[in-house]
């Protein structure tokens, strides 16, 4: 375990228990979260490498454009 996430469990055991459990369950539902776009990249990655290949080819017969901030 990391020194800084030793400082904050130590601080999140001062809390009273509801607020050690509403922290509890948002680290939780972040880790399912990175969890779950883990394995949605892990499987898309076919999928992103031919839209990309498909995009340089684009940028190659100069059917595309350079984005400019200002127009948007």
């Amino acid at each position: 375990m990391t020194e800084l996430l030793e400082q904050a469990i130590a601080k999140i055991k001062q809390l009273p228990e509801t607020e050690q459990d509403a922290i509890a369950a948002l680290i939780l539902e972040e880790l399912e979260d990175e969890a779950l776009w883990d394995s949605a990249f892990a499987k898309s990655h076919d999928a992103l490498a031919k839209l990309a290949a498909a995009a340089l080819a684009a940028d190659q017969a100069g059917e595309t454009q350079e984005l400019d901030p200002e127009t948007l």
